[in-house]
Order: C-alpha cells, then sequence, then structure tokens
C-alpha cells in the first residue's frame, strides 16, 4: 500500500518546527529516521496531513557531556550508540541495547528520541531509558519541559507528549564505576520485536537498585527499589533469589492477564539478574 497524500516540510530550527507542529491543530506527525511511521503510513495506520522532517535541525545530533550526565540528542541514531560515536553514561548498557535492535539497516536510521516519542511498548529503549533513571528534555511551541522518562509513556503508543512537543534530547545520569546491570529481551528470532524485557541496575555509589519489566503491552513497570522483588539487597546469586509472586503482582496491577507475558516476565528479569550479579 502507499501512504495517503500528505504535505511535507523540512524546517531548519527545532522553534520552527514545534511551530508548525502547534498550527497544524493535531493533524501533523514529526519524522525523523521514519522506522517506525514509515510502515504505519504506508499501511495508513498513521494517515497524517502534513509531515514535518526533523532530520535538518543540527541541535537534535549533539551530544554534550557534563559531570554527572550525558544529553543524547534526539535524532541520535541508534547505531552511533552501539558503535560506541557518543559518551556513554551507562559501562556498556545503552550499546547493548542498541545493538539488540531490529537489524542493523533499521538502526543506521531509526533514532532514540523517534523510538520514546512513539511508545511501543515492545521497543526496547521505552524500557531501557527509565530503567537509567533519565529525564526527556523537550521543546514545544509555549517553551521547554523536562519530563522524567518513566512518566512519559502512558500506554500502548500514547505518551504525555503534546500535538506540538518534540523531545529535543534525552538527560542519562552517570553510572559509577562499581555499577552493574543486566538486560534481556525475549524475541523468537532476529529483529523481531520483544515479547518481554527484563532489566536490573545497580549503583552503589549513587544508592540506585532499579529494576523494570517491559514489553507487557503498555507502559513499562519501573520498580524504583527492587529489594522488594529479590528479599534484600543486590549481591551474588541474585537471580536466584528473585520473588515470582512479586513480579505477578506487579503485573496484576498493571491488569496484564496474558498468560504468556506472565510467564515470560519473571524468567526475562532473572536472567537480568544473573547477568547483573555476574558481571
Amino acid at each position: 500500500m502507499k501512504p495517503s497524500r500528505f504535505d511535507f516540510v523540512r524546517p531548519a530550527s527545532l522553534n520552527e518546527a514545534a511551530r508548525l507542529l502547534g498550527e497544524a491543530g493535531g493533524v501533523a506527525k514529526a519524522i525523523a529516521g521514519s522506522q517506525s511511521l514509515g510502515p504505519m503510513l504506508n499501511l495508513r495506520i498513521a494517515q497524517p496531513e502534513l509531515l514535518v522532517d526533523l532530520t535538518s535541525i543540527s541541535e537534535l545530533t549533539a551530544v554534550t557531556e557534563h559531570r554527572d550526565h550525558v544529553e543524547i540528542g534526539a535524532c541520535v541514531t541508534h547505531a552511533d550508540i552501539e558503535d560506541g560515536r557518543i559518551p556513554d553514561p551507562s559501562l556498556g548498557l545503552l550499546s547493548f541495547v542498541a545493538g539488540g535492535i531490529a537489524y542493523r539497516a533499521v538502526r543506521n536510521r531509526g533514532t532514540l528520541g523517534g523510538s520514546l516519542a512513539h511508545a511501543d511498548p515492545a521497543a526496547d529503549w521505552i524500557s531501557a531509558i527509565p530503567l537509567l533513571g533519565a529525564e526527556l528534555l523537550t521543546q514545544s511551541s509555549r517553551g521547554a519541559r523536562v519530563i522524567a522518562a518513566e512518566r512519559s509513556m502512558v500506554s500502548s503508543f500514547v505518551t504525555t507528549l503534546e500535538a506540538d512537543e518534540l523531545i529535543r534530547a534525552i538527560r542519562i545520569p552517570k553510572m559509577s564505576p562499581r555499577s552493574r546491570w543486566g538486560f534481556c529481551k525475549f524475541n523468537q528470532k532476529v529483529g523481531e520485536f520483544a515479547h518481554a524485557v527484563g532489566g536490573i541496575l545497580y549503583d552503589p555509589d549513587n544508592r540506585r537498585f532499579r529494576a523494570v519489566l517491559g514489553a507487557i503491552e503498555t507502559a513499562p513497570i519501573i520498580v524504583a527499589d527492587a529489594t522488594t522483588l529479590f528479599a534484600g539487597p543486590f549481591g551474588p546469586d541474585l537471580d536466584k533469589r528473585l520473588d515470582v509472586n512479586a513480579v505477578l503482582a506487579l503485573l496484576d496491577a498493571k491488569a496484564v492477564t496474558d498468560e504468556y507475558t506472565r510467564q515470560l516476565a519473571p524468567v526475562a528479569l532473572k536472567r537480568a539478574a544473573k547477568q547483573a550479579s555476574a558481571s
């Protein structure tokens, strides 16, 4: 199939892009890598009247390193992250996740900010970025704001972003040298979206022990204090201490009833815990 008719504009600045989206009155879509929106256009799942192309805005590919965090422009590609072309605040977690996204051709064009704005619950970044305690820096026709990544997604393909609001950058805290992480994604073949995601982040110097359960058909579950899932602090054999009933209770609270997901989610988290404690 082919997309329905639309107008196309390529603004030169972030402010111009936000203005165009605002003036469109909700019938416009921003486009960057087009790895998610492109297929939706061709299938006519999405039928915007205007596409606002962000690829000429240099600010969106800028990466700035600060003392305690790194700001990654929203149009930085998965491949840029996978190949280590940007500073890594995560001790390898970002490149590990990026390398598992779809295929190399997709990673060459797909963008970090685009994935977060699209908010597919089975996508990788929608689970990994909140696990890191990151923040989204946004710009709209009304000004700028900061959104905690774990609060940006409401449900499948629904975020707290306004119609004229764009993700400018992602602010990711630097992990301390003693930090550990684990990330497990279940998919049946390479390139497929996840059927379950489990993630662990342990940063003793910053007093963080976090977990994520993702690909659950809605916004991921972020556990700010993972000791509640493992009956105690981070340590050896962490995977053997996982309280499966506590995981299922979290899924119950999100009304996740699919039995396949309920079986896979604790296993994904257990494997992530094993990876983290063994590193």
